[in-house]
């Protein structure tokens, strides 16, 4: 008990806008649920973790809330029935949850139980350790510091992180709350009646009950809320009281919701006009009316929002959709599920292709081996409190879950889905990715929602962040030899195409490669290739795939002929086929034509080939309403793939090349980074910003940005992922003097003299789609002409950005 008085002041009372970890450690998957140790949580960060991974690196000492729970199936006393009643009782025929005829809630199989205690504990021969644990529960807080009580309920009682994001979420796609039309003139009944204070004292006015309360701000009723989807919830009494004094008083706050942060609060009007969640600016007035003090109330119990994301989260909707389904059970490292979170199956998709052992090589970076010890991954080597929000520790407690096995459940023991008994449903065994989602698309307009998302755009967002923290946290990175730069995981992907260019003209050809590095072969599905084959005659779409009723299946099993439609197929060399075949390209502009504008037709080929190739498949094309359309089509998956009929081989014997353009002379154009500030060009404090905004260095920038011309962001985020490793990249840039009269002469010789300033700044606002930097870069190949300087800028679009890193 001394140790854990001297270290009463590292606590502190978690309020609403705290994000406390409560539920999840930091850098693995393990909960309250997991172990016999569950989680502990740190009492004055709110960071939950195992205990090996509790105390920061370079930590003393700190205080714990160890939360430890277990599901434990209730025992209902057996009826006398007969088998046809039992089977009658057990059949579903609603579709709802909690309600008769519908399904069984958790609430009504399985209860769950918790023990907490306060834990002290230390860093000793460089791991963490438990210096004194004292169990926490109504007998032993009176013997403990008043301010651990107080820290240790407030994380108890919190909503957690994991909630909050979800709630986030949330109303992300939700109306926002209006205020109530009732709050300013609400009538008050002068009746005496005070509120205690004490949560202890209340209790539903018409059952007794002390859970899930409603305040009437009206006349004081204290009543039961409503029930919730589930079957769980209140008694109803706070609306049967509404309906019983006439629908005069409709405004109710639940206890337990009140701080001195109205936001906080949960309000509800029951008025038939509002019938919802509202706002009341009043709250803190009316309340004082019935003796409650905002500013002396803690927040005690969860919101109904919060309740509503947390059944949402928890219950097992997969256990109802593939209820009687018949599936093959697997388990082990490799083969462990990832919880929907919500329209979150294209995530999941994707992080199963990434993370779970199919690519070895980010396996070995961010996973672990089978059976492995998940805590001792290297990139876990950082402070608790900074865990949540690291993309390189997020993505290693991601693949160390899927890849270890440490989270497996056992097997069924048949392939019959069932519903809430099933390991599956288990929270012990359930995987949700909630963190991962939350720091990869918290800063996306679309990713940071529930709703449903297209999967090859967050696979490309996704490899963007993981290239940016990848390479802000090399040295971070496992497996990495001293003085080198680990690839990023982006190159395993990464191929370039080369264009072959037939002119109409004079049948000349011009090679060119794409400019940048890509990720993902997107092939258009050509329906003109399609055939029917016999095993596509009978072959369900996937809407005629959905479960159906015994009497449904019954009737379309004899009208099978008859109803159902032929589904196309097309073979994956077919795609191949048509995204390398002739595509006529009309309006290009030929230089060695004097820059006449003819069509041509171009081959696509690959200029290199990934080490893993990941491909979409266009399963959607604008119909002739112009909206999007799906093809319904199956795709003939070969099992093995050769693509060496579609390697770019260069130009071939016998082919006349379009000439190559001159480009200016190097030598003249290039600023080297190194050359005196007066010849260097002005550094643009926008493109600084964002790439600085990316993790690099100030220094690291600047020399980008003057290598490109001081403002083209993306030319110079390309200068960087090729000269991050040089030695110099940090060094920083030589400064001005005095006699290089300050940033005016850097900006008038930024470029080559002759351009005139004028010039480039009408091209600029005239074309509207290119900098500065470029518009002098055409300037100068042209000799100054405005007119041919537009032309050479839409004619060298594909090799405009290496051509200013050239320069």
């Amino acid at each position: 008990m001394d140790v854990i008085e001297s270290l009463a002041s590292k606590c502190r009372v978690a309020t609403a806008h705290d994000g406390v970890l409560n539920s999840e450690c930091a850098f693995t998957f393990h909960s309250p649920y997991t172990s016999p140790k569950g989680i502990v949580v740190n009492l004055l960060t709110f960071v939950g973790s195992v205990e090996e991974l509790a105390l920061p690196h370079d930590g003393d000492a700190g205080l714990f809330v160890r939360i430890v729970k277990s599901r434990v199936e209730k025992t209902v006393p057996e009826k006398e029935e007969s088998c046809e009643e039992t089977a009658l009782s057990k059949k579903v025929t609603k579709l709802g949850v909690g309600v008769e005829g519908g399904f069984a809630s958790e609430d009504e199989k399985f209860e769950t139980v918790c023990s907490y205690s306060i834990v002290a504990m230390a860093r000793a021969d460089g791991s963490c350790a438990v210096t004194a644990e004292v169990p926490y529960n109504e007998d032993s807080k009176s013997a403990l510091p008043t301010g651990v009580c107080l820290s240790a309920d407030s994380v108890i009682v919190h909503s957690g992180m994991v909630v909050v994001i979800d709630l986030a979420a949330w109303e992300l796609d939700d109306v926002p709350k209006p205020v109530s039309k009732y709050a300013a003139d609400l009538p008050f009944v002068d009746n005496g009646v005070a509120v205690s204070p004490d949560p202890n004292q209340w209790k539903c006015e018409k059952s007794g009950s002390t859970e899930n309360l409603w305040l009437n701000l009206s006349d004081g009723y204290i009543g039961g809320g409503r029930k919730n989807w589930d079957g769980s919830g209140g008694s109803n009494g706070a609306l049967d009281h509404f309906n019983d004094t006439g629908n005069h008083y409709p405004l109710v706050v639940k206890l337990g919701t009140i701080t001195q942060d109205p936001d906080t609060a949960d309000c509800y009007s029951y008025a038939p006009d509002e019938d919802g969640p509202v706002k009341i600016p009043n709250l803190a007035h009316l309340l004082q009316k019935r003796g409650i003090l905002v500013n002396q109330m803690q927040k005690t119990v969860k919101s109904t929002a919060e309740l509503e994301v947390e059944l949402n989260a928890t219950y097992a909707f997969d256990a109802i959709t593939e209820k009687g389904a018949d599936l093959i059970p697997v388990n082990g490292p490799g083969l462990q599920g990832l919880q929907n979170l919500g329209n979150s199956c294209y995530m999941n998709s994707v992080l199963q292709l990434l993370l779970s052992n199919t690519i070895p090589e980010l396996a070995s970076r961010y996973g672990t081996f089978p059976k492995a010890d998940i805590t001792t991954h290297p990139l876990f080597k950082l402070p608790p409190s900074d865990a949540p929000n690291d993309v390189l520790c997020q993505t290693a407690k991601l693949s160390c879950a899927l890849t270890s096995g440490a989270f497996v459940g056992p097997l069924p023991p048949s392939a019959t889905v069932t519903d809430a008994a099933s390991p599956s449903t288990d929270p012990k065994y359930r995987i949700a990715p909630r963190m991962f989602k939350h720091v990869i698309g918290k800063d996306h307009v679309d990713f940071r929602t529930g709703q449903q998302q297209d999967a090859a755009q967050y696979l490309q967002y996704l490899f963007e962040k993981l290239d940016r923290a990848e390479l802000a946290g090399s040295s971070r990175l496992p497996n990495k030899e001293a003085g080198t730069s680990p690839p990023l995981s982006s190159n395993l992907f990464a191929f370039q195409t080369t264009s072959r260019l037939v002119c109409s003209a004079d049948n000349k050809i011009k090679y060119q490669n794409s400019s940048a590095a890509e990720t993902l072969l997107s092939l258009r599905i050509p329906m003109d290739a399609a055939v029917v084959s016999d095993s596509t005659e009978n072959a369900d779409t996937p809407e005629q795939k959905l479960q159906k009723s015994e009497k449904e299946q019954t009737t379309a099993t004899a009208k099978s002929k008859e109803t159902v439609e032929v589904v196309p197929t097309v073979t994956f060399q077919n795609c191949l086929d048509s995204w390398s075949g002739n595509t006529a390209i009309d309006g290009l502009r030929w230089p060695h034509l004097q820059n006449e504008t003819h069509s041509a037709l171009q081959t696509l080929s690959f200029t290199n080939f990934p080490r893993y190739l990941i491909v979409q498949m266009q399963r959607y094309e604008l119909g002739a309403d112009w909206t999007p359309k799906k093809l319904e089509v199956n795709i003939d998956m070969p099992e093995h793939i050769d693509l060496n009929g579609f390697k770019s081989s260069g130009p071939l014997d016998g082919e006349i090349l379009v000439p190559e353009e001159e480009e200016p002379s190097s030598s003249s154009n290039t600023t080297p980074v190194d050359a005196p500030p007066s010849q260097q060009p002005v550094i643009d404090e926008g493109a600084l910003g964002q790439l600085m905004d990316m993790g690099f260095s100030m220094n690291g920038c600047k020399r980008a940005l003057v290598k490109v011309g001081g403002s083209d962001v993306e030319a110079a985020m390309n200068w960087i992922f090729e000269h991050n490793m040089d030695p110099d990249f940090n060094d920083p840039l030589p400064e001005a003097d005095s006699s290089s009269g300050g940033g005016g002469g850097g900006a008038a010789a930024s470029l080559e003299d002759g351009v005139d300033e004028g010039v480039v700044m009408s091209l600029v606002d005239t074309l509207g789609c290119f900098t500065v930097d470029q518009v002098k870069a055409a300037l100068k190949a042209t000799d100054g002409a405005a007119d041919r300087a537009a032309d050479w800028l839409f004619s060298h679009m594909v090799s405009l950005t290496h051509y200013l890193i050239s320069i």
